[in-house]
C-alpha cells in the first residue's frame, strides 16, 4: 500500500503500491518480475492450482473454474477460413479490411440502437487479436506522466479482470481496487472517491456484465460515469465482451449512453463470448475517433494484426445472429437448471448476464477445497480475482466469501457437477 488509508474510504477502496503486502507479490517465494510490475498479483489460476493439486480429487474431475466456452463452431466460420487460407501469406493490415470494418461498425450501429453512420467505420473501429490484448494496450495511450502533480491513479472493480491491473502497473499508473459488492449492486461505486483521488485519475476500467458477478450497469450508471470522466478529463474502458449472453433484458450499452462522438470512451466486444470461439482471438474496440487513431498508430508499433482468414471469419460472425440467438439460449437453460439445483444454497442468484455463477459461500477457498477433495469439481475462490481493502485481513477481499463457477460445459457435464455440488453445499 501507499501507506495510508485515505480517511473516511478505509472500506471502499485500496491503493496499490510499492509497500503492498510482499506475500501477494510472491510465488512460493521468488519475485516474478523486477520493477513496478513486482506489483501484479498472482495469476488466479496459478493460486488455484497451489491450493488444489496437492490433493487428489475425491471423484473423476469436472472443472467449472475457467471461463472458457467450448461450443460448435458455426460452419460459416470453417468456410472463411477455408475460403481466405491463401491470404495468411499476407502480412495483415492493423486496421483490418473495408469488408471487416463495415461488418463491425453495422454490428455495432444495430445491436446498440444506434443512429445510422453513428459509427464510422473508418475512424471508430479496430480489430484486436482477442479484447484482452486492446484492454491491455490502450491503456498506454491515454496515460499521462503525472496526473495533479501525482502518478496517475486507474481505477478498478474488485474483483477484478487481472488484465485490468496489469495494463495499469505497466503503463505506470496506480491501480485503485473499487469494491463491487451487493451493497453497490456488484458495480464499483466510483463516484464515492475521495476529489484527490479523481483529480489524478487517468482511466477507469468497468465490466458490465461483469465479471465475475453478472452484473449489468444501468443508463443512470454509465451517465454518473460518464459525468465523472468529464468532470475530472479520464477515459472510460468499457469492457462489454459478454454483452450477448443475458437472462431477460439486453444490457445497457456504454455506446448509446455517451452517444456520437463518443468522447472520452472506448469499448471493447468479443468473439470469445458472443459467438463461443475464443481460439479466433478476435475482438472489436470502438470509441472517440481521436483516440482511436491514437490507438491505431501505438498498435503499428506493437503489431497485433488480426491474420485475413481471421479478419474474413469474423466479419461473418458479427453479421449473423442465428448462432448468437442459439448460443446465449444454451446459457439460459444452464442457469435455470442451477437455479432448480441449487435453489437458495450459498445465496444463489441468477446474474444479469455474463456466464458465471457468483455464490455465497462464506469462506470461498475452504469450499473450493472442499468440493475438489470430496466431490472432484474444481472452482474458482472468489479471493482469487480480488484485492483485500485492509492488507492482511483476507476478510477484506470483496471475493472472500464467494465462489465463481463458469457454466461453459455442456448442459449433462454442468449437471453433473452442480448434483455433486448440492451435496456438499447442503451441508455448509
Amino acid at each position: 500500500m501507499d501507506g495510508r488509508h485515505e480517511a473516511g474510504h478505509d472500506a471502499y477502496y485500496w491503493i496499490a503500491g510499492p509497500r503492498c503486502d510482499a506475500k501477494q507479490r510472491v510465488i512460493e517465494g521468488t519475485m516474478l518480475f523486477p520493477g513496478r510490475l513486482s506489483e501484479l498479483p498472482p495469476a488466479a489460476f496459478a493460486k488455484l492450482a497451489t491450493l488444489l493439486d496437492p490433493h487428489k480429487p475425491g471423484m473423476p474431475v469436472i472443472s467449472l473454474a475457467v471461463g472458457d466456452p467450448n461450443g460448435a463452431v458455426p460452419p460459416f466460420v470453417t468456410e472463411a477460413l477455408e475460403k481466405h487460407a491463401k491470404d495468411f501469406g499476407q502480412y495483415p493490415p492493423i486496421n483490418g479490411t473495408a469488408d471487416w470494418r463495415q461488418a463491425a461498425a453495422g454490428w455495432l450501429m444495430s445491436r446498440f440502437g444506434l443512429a445510422p453512420a453513428s459509427i464510422d467505420p473508418e475512424k471508430n473501429v479496430l480489430p484486436l487479436n482477442g479484447t484482452r490484448e486492446g484492454l491491455f494496450l490502450a491503456l498506454f495511450t491515454v496515460m499521462p506522466e503525472t496526473k495533479a502533480g501525482k502518478r496517475p491513479a486507474v481505477l478498478l472493480p474488485n474483483p477484478f479482470y487481472q488484465c485490468y491491473a496489469a495494463a495499469a502497473l505497466a503503463s505506470g499508473g496506480e491501480p485503485v481496487f473499487v469494491p463491487a459488492m451487493a451493497e453497490t449492486g456488484f458495480l464499483p461505486d466510483f463516484a464515492s472517491l475521495p476529489r484527490e483521488t479523481l483529480e489524478r485519475t487517468a482511466a477507469v476500467y468497468i465490466c458490465s456484465p461483469s465479471n465475475p458477478e453478472g452484473a449489468c450497469a444501468s443508463e443512470q450508471y454509465w451517465r454518473t460515469l460518464f459525468a465523472l470522466a468529464d468532470q475530472y478529463d479520464f477515459t472510460v474502458f468499457a469492457d462489454e465482451c459478454y454483452a450477448d449472453i443475458y437472462l431477460e433484458t439486453p444490457p445497457v450499452s456504454a455506446l448509446p449512453v455517451r452517444g456520437a462522438p463518443y468522447d472520452r470512451l472506448l469499448t471493447f466486444h468479443s468473439l470469445s463470448k458472443r459467438s463461443g470461439l475464443p481460439g479466433l482471438r478476435s475482438g472489436i474496440v470502438a470509441g472517440e475517433a481521436k483516440l482511436m487513431e491514437r490507438f491505431r498508430q501505438f498498435r503499428n508499433y506493437a503489431g497485433p494484426q488480426v491474420p485475413l482468414p481471421i479478419i474474413a471469419a469474423s466479419a461473418a460472425a458479427w453479421r449473423d445472429e442465428a448462432h448468437v440467438e442459439a448460443n446465449r439460449a444454451g446459457y439460459q437453460e444452464k442457469f435455470r437448471l442451477a437455479q432448480r439445483m441449487l435453489g437458495n444454497r450459498a445465496g444463489f442468484r441468477l446474474p444479469e448476464g455474463g456466464f458465471f455463477l457468483w455464490l455465497d459461500v462464506g469462506n470461498g477457498e475452504e469450499t473450493a477445497l472442499r468440493l475438489w477433495r470430496e466431490v472432484g469439481v474444481r472452482t474458482l475462490p472468489g479471493a482469487y480475482m480480488g484485492r483485500e481493502v485492509i492488507a492482511g485481513n483476507s476478510r477484506s477481499n470483496p471475493g472472500f466469501s464467494y465462489l465463481r463457477v463458469a457454466l461453459v460445459n455442456d448442459l449433462s457435464t454442468i449437471t453433473a457437477a452442480l448434483e455433486r455440488m448440492t451435496e456438499i453445499l447442503g451441508r455448509s
